[in-house]
């Protein structure tokens, strides 16, 4: 490895201007992500900030009925919440369908959010990747890219992002708390992290010494009714192919509201609001359904060994609207 500074912060203040203050400075709350790219030379931060003192570890169900989860919230705390499970069951399903439980018990909302790509050029510093050194070129285009993305993707990167959690987050417009050495923000969820286009490693909206506090999930009362569904090539431990977080209200047989997001096939947390607006107004069905995932992926761009990404997809999203939706063709 390499020499670098650790400070552990006593509160957001000093985390803030302790990572502000040194350009490259990451924050450190479970570790499961940030340490495996430090041992494989992926990320050299010059310090790093131990936040795990914060306060920022409470799931709180505010005034308007909104939950606020803070960003030290364990995955596994989270997943197994009574209200996220009874409100938002496709966030419980999500986190659980992700890593191990040996990885939820340490894993942090905030970091969940922040985790980086599982693209195995990435990973694999002997090869070109602009994500890891802008501008050296994209292995993954001309390689062997079959758990990579078809949606989303730009001339310069194609890898896909890797957060189950993330999707459903994206699906349930959650909204990212940050503060910062300029105050406060709030950024909604499906704003926070970028398409890669011609700068793949910029991947999110935050500024050095930003630090996400919580998350915000909007209260949604049919959000109680959802799912997530994940197929991958292993039962456990294992990055989606194809995922889809759906939310559907259904009422005497017709669709009234939907929302849809789809992980594992594209480079952000992918949000298909045209198949949530095809849905609505339409008869709650499979022929309904299958228009609707056809609208979900019609924009895929495959590459040699993920074409069957497209119909794995759909498969996917069509199973999950079956679920909440029913059949009542």
């Amino acid at each position: 490895m390499f020499p670098f500074t650790f400070i552990k912060a006593k509160n957001n203040k000093e985390a803030i201007t302790a990572a502000a203050n040194n350009t490259g400075t990451k924050f450190i709350g479970g570790g499961t992500n940030i340490v495996d790219l430090m041992k494989m030379n992926i990320e050299k931060p010059p310090q790093l900030v131990d936040i795990t003192s914060l306060g920022l570890k409470k799931i709180e169900v505010l005034s308007n009925g909104n939950i606020l989860i803070g960003a030290l919230v364990k995955n596994s705390d989270l997943a197994y919440d009574a209200t996220i499970i009874s409100k938002y069951p496709m966030l419980s399903k999500a986190l659980l369908s992700g890593a191990s439980p040996q990885l939820r018990n340490m894993a942090t909302t905030g970091g969940n959010v922040l985790q980086r790509t599982r693209c195995y050029y990435f990973f694999d510093t002997a090869t070109p990747c602009n994500k890891r050194e802008p501008g050296s070129g994209c292995s993954a285009i001309k390689g062997y890219n079959r758990m990579h993305a078809v949606l989303g993707t730009s001339s310069s990167c194609i890898a896909t992002h890797p957060s189950d959690m993330s999707v459903a987050m994206a699906a349930l417009d959650a909204i990212v708390h940050v503060e910062g050495i300029n105050g406060e923000r709030s950024i909604n969820f499906l704003d926070f992290h970028l398409l890669p286009g011609d700068t793949p490693e910029k991947e999110n909206v935050l500024q050095q010494g930003d630090l996400i506090t919580s998350i915000e999930i909007p209260s949604l009362p049919f959000a109680s009714n959802s799912t997530y569904i994940k197929v991958r090539d292993r039962a456990s431990f294992e990055f989606a192919l194809a995922s889809a977080a759906v939310a559907l209200e259904v009422s005497g047989g017709t669709i009234k509201n939907a929302r849809i997001a789809l992980g594992g096939v594209a480079t952000k947390p992918w949000r298909a609001k045209e198949a949530e607006q095809y849905l609505i107004g339409k008869s709650a069905g499979t022929e309904t359904y299958k228009a609707a995932a056809s609208v979900a992926l019609k924009d895929a761009t495959t590459y040699p060994y993920n074409s069957f990404k497209p119909e794995l997809a759909k498969r996917t999203l069509i199973s999950a609207l079956q679920n909440t939706g029913g059949n009542n063709e």
